[in-house]
């Protein structure tokens, strides 16, 4: 953490990049339909790069647009168990001259990195995103770009921040600590929906001096090759970020067997996490130190309505909550519970404002919702709403149609249900399938404990009331069944800097994303305290007759 100049780095002060508005007449309208019309306009070939030299396996993956079938953006070649070893040799290789370069020096690359894609880089991921992820103008804007620029200047702040915490000092001594990078390297897995999470969870532990291998989501390969081009335009040595590209199976068993694995960040779902969790712990006795395990996974998370609320301001929570990006967010609304008093009017809005929703083809800017992101995805969400058609204590009130003779289209949908453990109520679906449960108003207090109860899951929630004792009760009653909580706001839409994003239980390890409490996880604190003049004699004053 040392730098040869002598000089007190301090890094600019962080402010959140501005969202853009893709206005009609706007530069930046015309310029992302001209980056999607280039980018649409050709099919790539992506390889595997390891310590900057590039490998083809043969064995091909597809990159498509989910919201049609027919539009092949790329073809990629996956690694074989050979390339996944080089690859982790290759971070360990690189692990030591990245470690002892100078904190300002790693963090000059992230501050370079953040103004790429604030520019000339933006428009690049944003058509990247939308096309290989379905995302809408806004939706990309919101995550590929402005997002992921403020993990890059916000993480660099809170790297300083952490550097500069020492502990007090007693007189004749000096005592200081030293936030060492972890040993070993980290493993990074991220998920299809969030180009911004794809850059974050590889880089926040690279950003504190380790070396990083990282694998993306199948169905994210495309924005994850374009993030590789812009961290190598930033200046990141060859080695710091290895992207891995293919099956888990394959890259995943290196990864835990080395004995220099120092830990995983992780976006997903619980149950690999789970999975990653016991086979790390299977491997313990193999570590040169104990792995840090960092992971945010699934969610049911949930929109609670107190009779004090206003109906207008529920209903449109609860459609962007629950429908933007096709409900693919961890933090999309996948449950409400509602007054019976409030349950009539707040059904004609959402009945009134789904019914005019467009849905389709991202390049079309008037659309509000694309395709889920693939088959597997379709096929799920379809069988959620297929159960419930089927069901005698639920039905869908509004939608439930699902399309795939071209793209993967799923209406955005709503189940109504009297059972409040519902199988679409409590389990994930990561889809737009909202399901509703109608309370009887004078049971505000043991509905809100239901909600506590009756999922896993715990990352993020909402309350909606004009009535301060409500969300005083509700806000203590819900206290570990979200690690993100709204009074009167949808629970999407968390702001780096703002809300530091994560959740317990079932929902991860709560290591806010987005704050310097993640950043602690990947540096080793040690102490060092160095005393002026020594004693001279093991004696105590005690020890002495008079």
């Amino acid at each position: 953490m040392n730098n040869m100049a002598n000089e007190t780095i301090s890094v600019p002060i962080p402010r959140n990049e501005p969202v853009l508005s893709y206005a009609p007449g706007s530069k930046e309208r015309q310029e992302l339909k001209e980056k999607l019309k280039e980018i649409s306009s050709k099919t790539i070939e992506i390889p595997i790069i390891i310590g900057g030299k590039e490998y083809k396996t043969g064995n091909m993956g597809e990159c498509r647009c989910p919201h049609d079938h027919k539009m092949l953006l790329a073809r990629y070649h996956k690694m074989t168990p050979a390339l996944a070893k080089q690859a982790v040799k290759t971070a360990i290789r690189a692990r030591d001259e990245w470690a002892e370069m100078p904190w300002e020096s790693r963090a000059g690359i992230f501050l370079k990195m953040a103004d790429l894609l604030a520019g000339p880089w933006r428009q690049t991921l944003n058509a990247a995103t939308m096309l290989g992820q379905s995302k809408t103008p806004f939706q990309a804007e919101i995550d590929s770009a402005c997002e992921l620029v403020d993990f890059y200047r916000f993480n660099t702040y809170y790297m300083q921040q952490i550097f500069d915490m020492h502990p007090s000092s007693a007189p004749g001594m000096w005592n200081r600590l030293e936030y060492r990078p972890l040993e070993g390297f980290i493993y990074a897995i991220t998920p299809f929906n969030f180009t911004s999470i794809a850059g974050n969870l590889p880089t926040a532990p690279a950003m504190m001096g380790t070396t990083v291998v990282w694998k993306c989501a199948s169905s994210s390969v495309y924005s994850a090759h374009y993030l590789r081009a812009l961290f190598k335009e930033a200046g990141l040595p060859d080695g710091v970020i290895t992207l891995m590209l293919g099956p888990g199976d394959i890259i995943t068993p290196p990864v835990l067997e080395s004995p220099h694995f120092g830990g995983i960040h992780f976006t997903g779902s619980t149950t690999v996490f789970n999975d990653l969790w016991k086979k790390a712990v299977g491997n313990i006795d193999k570590y040169r130190t104990y792995p840090r395990i960092v992971g945010e996974t699934g969610g049911k998370d949930f929109v609670f309505v107190h009779p004090s609320a206003h109906p207008e301001e529920v209903v449109t929570a609860l459609v962007r909550g629950s429908f933007e990006y096709q409900g693919q967010k961890c933090s999309a609304a996948s449950r409400a519970y509602i007054p019976e008093s409030m349950w009539e009017e707040v059904r004609k809005g959402l009945k009134k404002d789904i019914e005019s929703i467009k849905m389709g083809d991202p390049q079309d800017f008037s659309n509000f919702m694309g395709a889920v992101i693939d088959k597997a995805a379709f096929e799920n969400i379809k069988s959620y709403i297929d159960f419930a058609k089927k069901a005698k204590d639920a039905k869908v009130i509004i939608g439930g149609k699902c399309d795939d003779s071209k793209g993967w289209f799923i209406e955005p949908t709503v189940i109504l249900t009297k059972n409040p453990r519902f199988k679409s109520l409590v389990e994930e679906i990561f889809g737009p399938v909202l399901t509703v449960y109608v309370y009887k108003d004078k049971e505000f207090i043991k509905t809100l404990r239901l909600c506590d109860e009756s999922s896993p899951y715990a990352l993020t929630g909402a309350i909606f009331s004009q009535d301060r004792r409500a969300i005083v009760t509700a806000t203590r009653i819900l206290t570990h069944t979200a690690g993100n909580f709204y009074i009167n706001d949808k629970p999407t839409g968390a702001v780096v800097g703002q809300q530091p994003f994560g959740g317990g239980r079932a929902s991860g390890t709560n290591d806010k994303a987005g704050s310097l409490l993640n950043l602690l996880r990947w540096v080793s604190p040690r102490t060092i305290k160095e005393t002026f003049v020594p004693p001279r004699d093991y004696r105590y004053p005690h020890m002495l007759e008079k």
